[in-house]
Formats: structure tokens, C-alpha cells, sequence
């Protein structure tokens, strides 16, 4: 499946070429890197995380704007359920539209192989109560019985309302797909269904800056999820091109999260019962550590230092286990060299929450001999009345690395330190005359 670069436009053709060179005579010569284990926690102690459920199965968390034509994806479903003919239960609970939604979604999992069927549990289901739909023992058997369910995209307060009681209970329905999980099922998501997948959730979020300004608040921002990934590492999606990184700091701060990873659209994460991490589709996922973080929650407006950043792009692997990092196989000799820097001067970004604006930035600074890059995120350049900015300080750090591809214009990037600040810019930016 092609993809096309998320380097900024106007790198040379040369430095692509030369770092080619490079890596094809094993320059480099390195096959992986482990990214650096987690020190000790600067923020106020927090108190250990219950358990991770033993499961056997595995998960794909999709970012959200999945394609129909995206193979990578939908045929790794599939496999994971089985191959040909595996039975997929598909929940539709999150859709304002469900059938329809199901329907669609039946289709590509056909077309892929697998043997899909409609669960009937969804808030917005016409001429259904979805209450006693989850509580039916007969559909919670057949769901049991599957080799995998996949939870369509919406509103993940949808899911959450169908399948868990009132009281904070599973319903049937939701502990027939647990029971396919633990038995070594794969239970895929996109979008909302991608957000469900860890303990916490994103609710009924505000804009992020509203957010950072204003802080995060359970019940409102964020709110139970159903945790499949485990306790102890917050999921979020469609991370890349609406610049949702920023957002999951603060929740992940809140909740005391010392890992996050968010996905991006058209893309996955595969997560098997080792805890390995697989970026596959089109674009990639960041990872973020706050192992390490300083959090001053006195001050009014969001803040922190020292957070770790990483980018992963499609083909790469991590382990949440160990944290161990290796690059896709077109990346495993083209470790960048910290003495050879391709560009020159200084690298910022006027708007770090725009689409894909982090990653950009990232991938020149690990390749520039500059240390640190700026990123600012603010509001309407043309108001009137006095609006709370931010910067985003990235510096390279000694576990900082690098890697690019032998055969396309695409980085992985590892372990840039992060620091966020609220900033004055003087408003109106500009006036017409």
C-alpha cells in the first residue's frame, strides 16, 4: 500500500538520497534500539495499577478513517481471528446510524475472508432496547462463540452505555466478548471503538486548548473505558492530523498514565498477549512517556517538563513490556548519525496542533543540528481579548535516535524530551487597515 511522505515538502531530494546511500552501505549498522527505561517517577507518588487481565487474545486499535481498500488492516483482522471464514461479531454501538454502519462493515470483512455478523446492541438502534439486547443470553453465547469482534466508530459514551449497567457492571454481552479475548480471540476498534480499548477514555472532550487551559475533569473529558489493553497505558486516536498528542498529557497527568499511545487514522496497532506493539497501514502512532514528568498543578494554566516522545511509523514494533524498539525491516540499517545532520537552522511550527505538525517537526529536528525545536499552539490571531498560548519545547536528549528508511522518505524517532508552557502573545496579531 503506498504512502506518501510526512516530511515537510520542501526537504531536498539530495538528503533523501544520501541517507539511502547511507543506509544501504550499513553506515549505520544498528538493528534496533531500546529506548529508555523508565527512571525514577518525579511526580507525586502514585498508587500501583490493579492487575492486567490474562488474555490470550490480541488487539487492533485503529485510529478511526479506516479505508475500505486498506489490506494491511483489514486482512490482519481477519488472520488474527483465524483466516478464512473466521466469525467476527461487529458492534455497531457507537453509530448514530448502526445498521447501516454494520452493514457497511460486514461487507469489507467479507471481502477480506471473514464470516461477520451484526450485533444488535446499540443505543441509536431503532425498535430495539438495547439494554435487554445486551442482557440476552443467546446473543451473548453467539458472541462467545465468535472468533473476534470489532467495535465501529461514533461516540464511545454509546458503547460504554450499552454494554455496561447502570451499577458499573458487565453486561452479557460484554462478558462474552472478555471471555473471547481471554480464549485467545482478537477484539479490534476504530475510532470510538480505538478509544474504549484502554481503562480511561476521552468523554465529552473540549477543544484542546480549552483543555490545556482549563484543565481535565472525570466525568466530563474523560470517563470510564473498557480497558482491554490493561490499566496501564492510556489509548487515544485519530492522533496525528488533529493534533490530539497535546491532549493526552494532561489526561494521562490526571490519571497518573506513565505510557500513552495514540493512533493515527488509516492505521493500526496490533497487540498481542506479549504486550508487542505493531504499527501497520498507512501512517503511524506516538508514544508517550510521563515516567518522568514535573507537573505543577499550582499554577493555573497547563504545564510539565520533561515528558519523553516517540514517534513509531508503520513496520515498527515495540514491547510494552520491556520498552524495547525495532525499527521496520526498511529502517534496520539506517540508524541516523547524531554528527551527520542533513539540515541546517532552526526548526519551529507557528501551529504544533495542526495535522501531522508534530511529527514534521520531530523528523527535522532528530535529522537538523539543532538541539531543540519550538512549537506554539495558540488561538484567533485576530482577537480582541487577552488568550492563554503555548509553547512546545522539543530537545534532542542523549537517548534521543533516529532511523529513516531505505526506500522511502519516512522516519521513526525515539525518546525526545518535551516541555509544555503557557505563553502571552500579544492580541490582535494583526489589524486590517
Amino acid at each position: 500500500m503506498a504512502r506518501l511522505s510526512s516530511a515537510p515538502s520542501f526537504r531536498p531530494m539530495f538528503v533523501h538520497v544520501l541517507r539511502v546511500c547511507v543506509a544501504l552501505a550499513g553506515l549505520a549498522g544498528l538493528h534496533g534500539a531500546a529506548l529508555a527505561e523508565p527512571e525514577r517517577v518525579v511526580a507525586e507518588p502514585t498508587a500501583p495499577r490493579a492487575p492486567l487481565p490474562v488474555a490470550k487474545g490480541s488487539l487492533v486499535i485503529i485510529g478511526g478513517g479506516l479505508r475500505g481498500d486498506n489490506a494491511d488492516v483489514w486482512q490482519k483482522i481477519v488472520s488474527l481471528a483465524g483466516g478464512k471464514g473466521a466469525r467476527i461479531a461487529v458492534f455497531p454501538s457507537a453509530s448514530g446510524t448502526p445498521e447501516p454502519v454494520a452493514n457497511t462493515i460486514i461487507g469489507y470483512l467479507k471481502k477480506y475472508g471473514a464470516d461477520a455478523f451484526a450485533v444488535p446492541v446499540a443505543v441509536r438502534l431503532a425498535g430495539s432496547d438495547y439494554r435487554k439486547a445486551a442482557d440476552d443470553t443467546a446473543l451473548a453465547e453467539k458472541i462467545r462463540k465468535a472468533d473476534g469482534v470489532y467495535f465501529a466508530g461514533g461516540d464511545q459514551s454509546r458503547i460504554t452505555k450499552a454494554l455496561v449497567r447502570e451499577d458499573g457492571t458487565r453486561t452479557a454481552a460484554l462478558e462474552a466478548v472478555w471471555d473471547l479475548y481471554r480464549r485467545g480471540g482478537v477484539v479490534a476498534g476504530t475510532s470510538a471503538g480505538a478509544a474504549i480499548m484502554s481503562s480511561t477514555m476521552f468523554h465529552n472532550p473540549r477543544a484542546i486548548l480549552a483543555m490545556l487551559r482549563g484543565g481535565v475533569t472525570e466525568g466530563q473529558e474523560i470517563a470510564p473505558g473498557l480497558g482491554f489493553i490493561g490499566d496501564d497505558v492510556f489509548v487515544d486516536q485519530h492522533l496525528l492530523v488533529r493534533g490530539r498528542f497535546a491532549r493526552m498529557i494532561p489526561a494521562m497527568l490526571a490519571k497518573n498514565y506513565k505510557m500513552g499511545l495514540g493512533i493515527d487514522e488509516d492505521s493500526a496497532m496490533v497487540i498481542n498477549a506479549q504486550r508487542e506493539v505493531e504499527v501497520i497501514g498507512y501512517s503511524g502512532a506516538l508514544l508517550i512517556d510521563t515516567s518522568q514528568a514535573v507537573w505543577d498543578k499550582s499554577k493555573p494554566d497547563f504545564n510539565v517538563s520533561n515528558v519523553r516522545i516517540s514517534y513509531l511509523d508503520r513496520g515498527d514494533r515495540f514491547n510494552i513490556i520491556t520498552h524495547s524498539f525495532t525499527p521496520s525491516p526498511d529502517k534496520a540499517g539506517g540508524r541516523l548519525d547524531p554528527a551527520r545532520t542533513a539540515l541546517r537552522g532552526p526548526v519551529y511550527s507557528n501551529d504544533i496542533l495542526g495535522s501531522n505538525a508534530v511529527v514534521q517537526l520531530m523528523e527535522r529536528l532528530i535529522d537538523s543540528d539543532q538541539e531543540e525545536a519550538i512549537g506554539i499552539a495558540s488561538g484567533n490571531p485576530r482577537s480582541t481579548t487577552p488568550e492563554v498560548c503555548f509553547e512546545f519545547r522539543f530537545t534532542k536528549t542523549p537517548e534521543s535516535v533516529g532511523y529513516i528508511s531505505s526506500v522511502a522518505e519516512a522516519y521513526s524517532v525515539l525518546n525526545i524530551r518535551l516541555d509544555v508552557r503557557p505563553i502571552d502573545i500579544p492580541r490582535p496579531l494583526y489589524r486590517y487597515r
